[in-house]
């Protein structure tokens, strides 16, 4: 309730200036006719009216800096102490004093607030002090006043610091959990620049010995030497096509120290869950396709990366199974585990899964994760399968 009354008076500045002085000016000006009632002798009504209408001005004026409360508090109580000294009848815009009080408990440290109600309690004094009321049963009644309004104002400044605590840090919090997620893009787009460089080079390397076979065999065998030209089309087509695909999701290159090893592929599955230290077994559904080099190492990536999730959160005795079935032009890759830790597993916005998701996107796919019905983990990953060139 605080804070949305805070956050309203925060849109709304000028309203709620308006609603914190105007009872108060109004109470004033419902009052201006019984102080006019009672004029002393030799004074006359406009005068006393015109004095009214002067202090209550005075004090209800500084009300609206509410930036600038010990300000505010300071003129009040100034106000308020020339008109003791000028032995003028107290009136309703002295409650100004209880607000400016409330104001500088609200927005000052402690030490201020303690000053400004000690100032407050003063002033209580010094008006039953003119009035021969001075006794500790009519101070302590006044004072009571006094001492509610400035807890009244504690209460409120420690609630609003708190608030403005917990602002914070859901700000920084956001900030690092975006700085995460550009860290962990980053690191994933650079990956891929590596895997950019090793498919390309790959296929360059390849097209450079069939150009010097194709070279050699021109006076000597013209079959070979088509056979080589057919290889150097076919495997620069391959090489462009991986290209397009990466470059289209990369921002950055990474630097030097680049592993030059080719990537692989759909041939070192096997390899990959029987070395898994998860349990594993390994199903292949369909007609086999001959794929490109870049989307066998997208299926490969995504194996490997759930089989390190079954690891991870799996628990004692997890088994897991990888399932790959050509289903015409669509290849699903599912890895399924009968883990106890489902509800650890990486989350829809995880790392592991953006890149995943970004790896199935470069080839129109897409893929999720999620717990099984009855326990366990699965990642589906649908590619439609783009032929080899």
């Amino acid at each position: 309730m605080f804070g949305r009354v805070r956050a309203w008076s925060r849109r709304h500045t000028k309203l709620a200036g308006v609603l914190r002085v105007g009872p108060l000016t109004l109470l004033c000006a419902l009052t201006v006719a019984p102080y006019a009632s009672v004029t002393p002798p030799g004074t006359t009504v406009s005068l006393r009216v015109a004095g009214y209408l002067a202090l209550a001005a005075a004090l209800i004026v500084p009300l609206w800096w509410r930036d600038r409360p010990l300000v505010s508090f300071a003129i009040v109580s100034l106000v308020s102490f020339g008109q003791w000294l000028a032995q003028i009848d107290l009136q309703p815009a002295n409650i100004a004093v209880l607000v400016a009080l409330w104001g500088v408990a609200y927005q000052c440290s402690f030490r201020w607030a303690l000053a400004a109600c000690l100032v407050a309690e003063l002033g209580v004094f010094l008006a039953l002090l003119n009035w021969e009321l001075a006794t500790f049963g009519m101070f302590f009644s006044g004072s009571i006043f006094v001492v509610t309004v400035w807890l009244t104002g504690l209460y409120a400044n420690t609630r609003r610091r708190y608030l403005e605590g917990l602002e914070e840090r859901a700000e920084r919090a956001e900030r690092e959990r975006d700085q995460q997620a550009r860290m962990a893009a980053a690191a994933e787009r650079a990956r891929i620049a590596r895997e950019l460089h090793d498919v390309v080079a790959h296929n360059v390397s390849v097209m450079v010995v069939q150009a010097d076979g194709a070279g050699y065999a021109l006076d000597s065998d013209l079959d070979q030497a088509r056979l080589a030209v057919k290889n150097i089309s076919r495997t620069g087509r391959a090489a462009l096509a991986e290209m397009r695909r990466l470059v289209g999701v990369l921002r950055e290159n990474e630097a030097e120290g680049t592993d030059y090893t080719p990537q692989p592929g759909l041939g070192q599955l096997e390899e990959l869950v029987r070395g898994s230290a998860v349990p594993a077994s390994l199903r292949v559904g369909g007609a086999p396709a001959e794929l490109p080099e870049g989307q066998q190492l997208t299926v490969y990536r995504i194996v490997q990366e759930a089989l390190t999730n079954a690891l991870k959160h799996g628990g004692p005795g997890v088994e897991a199974a990888v399932e790959i079935d050509y289903r015409g032009a669509e290849l699903v890759v599912r890895v399924t585990d009968n883990g106890r830790g489902a509800a650890a597993q990486a989350s829809p916005d995880g790392h592991g899964l953006i890149g995943m998701r970004e790896r199935v996107g470069m080839y129109g796919g897409a893929v999720s994760a999620g717990p099984r019905q009855g326990g366990g983990f699965e990642v589906l990953a649908r590619l439609p399968m783009a032929k080899a060139a």
